[in-house]
Formats: structure tokens, C-alpha cells, sequence
């Protein structure tokens, strides 16, 4: 924050407690210390901006709304962290993206030696590559390689079984490392 709009607190706590009373300054502050790690997170799920961006506006309405639920067990971030990932997870849902594909005949082609090939490629690239996955590959991709939820953590939050999470993410893996593949002939 800039300017003379700044609030000036000594925990993450107080900076909560001062939003749950509606304080607008300490809205903003918390919102420019989530805002920046919640956004790519937003996208990793949707894979365009403009709704990454509607999401993450969601998100904060969410979690403006119920941060008298937090009860400081765990991090905070990490307690906003699931908030996000859940806001995300509702969009798909309502835009019937979690659908799970079976369409992944290029996939089935994978080389023994692809998963070296992640080493070869940058973090944007990489980045990129999962965020153009097909929603159902990504949801899975994302939920539990980046954001660490266990095939029974997923399967409630997704209404599958583990069994499903559990292909799902092969799939998803398949997929990602064809396109490194690809990647690679094209450089």
C-alpha cells in the first residue's frame, strides 16, 4: 500500500481481526498480502486470466465472509490456500469442467525416458503447459501435485472415487509429459 492508506499491525492476527470489524484499510492490506500467491493459483485451475481474475475476486468475497472461522490451527495462507482452491473448484463445477476426458489416445504414446524431460523446460513453460491441460487432467494435477491433497481428500472434494483421482492424475501426467515431448522436437 501507498500513500497515507496504510494500516500498521503487529500479527496476522490483529490484521484479521481488524477485517472481521470491517476495517477497509486492513481489507486492502490483507487482500495485497494474498492477492499475488492466490492469483496464480486461480489460474493453474481455470487457465485463462479474465476468469482467474473473477475467481479470485470470488475468492476474497469468501473469505471476507468468513474469517471469523478461522481459528488459528495451521497458517492462515494456508487456511485462504483451500478457500481459493474451493472457489475454483465450485466455477468448474458449474461449468461442468471437471467432466472427466477419456479422450487421451495421444497420450497412450508416451516414451519411457519423458519424465526426464520436465528438467528441460523452464517454470513459465511448465506453468504454461498445465494450465492448458484439459480442466478435468488439471483439477486433478493441480490438487495434488501442487497443492498436496491426498486421491481421498480429492474424491470427497470432488464427488469421484480415489480410483478415479488416482487415473485421472496418470492421465494428466501422460499428457503433460507428451507435451514436454513436443515441447522438446519443437526447440
Amino acid at each position: 500500500m501507498s500513500g497515507d492508506c496504510t494500516v500498521t499491525v503487529t500479527s496476522e492476527q490483529e490484521l484479521i481481526d481488524l477485517c472481521i470489524k470491517g476495517d477497509r484499510i486492513a481489507q486492502r492490506a490483507l487482500y495485497d498480502r494474498l492477492a499475488s500467491r492466490m492469483y496464480p493459483l486461480c489460474l493453474r485451475y481455470v487457465g485463462e486470466r479474465g476468469i482467474a481474475e473473477d475467481i479470485l475476486q470470488d475468492g476474497f468475497v469468501t473469505l471476507f465472509t468468513r474469517l471469523d472461522d478461522f481459528r488459528g490451527q495451521g497458517s492462515f495462507e494456508g487456511w485462504a490456500r483451500r478457500i481459493f482452491v474451493n472457489t475454483a473448484l465450485m466455477y468448474l463445477r458449474k461449468k461442468d469442467a471437471l467432466r472427466m476426458s477419456d479422450d487421451i489416445d495421444s497420450a497412450r504414446h508416451l516414451a519411457s525416458g519423458a519424465v526426464s524431460q520436465t528438467e528441460s523446460i523452464g517454470y513459465k513453460e511448465l506453468m504454461r503447459l498445465i494450465t492448458s491441460m484439459p480442466p478435468g487432467f488439471r483439477t486433478i494435477f493441480n490438487m495434488y501435485v501442487i497443492e498436496g491433497y491426498s486421491h481421498k481428500e480429492i474424491a470427497g472434494m470432488l464427488g469421484i472415487s480415489e480410483t478415479t483421482s488416482r487415473t485421472q492424475l496418470s492421465r494428466a501426467r501422460t499428457w503433460l509429459q507428451n507435451k514436454i515431448k513436443a515441447t522438446g522436437k519443437d526447440a
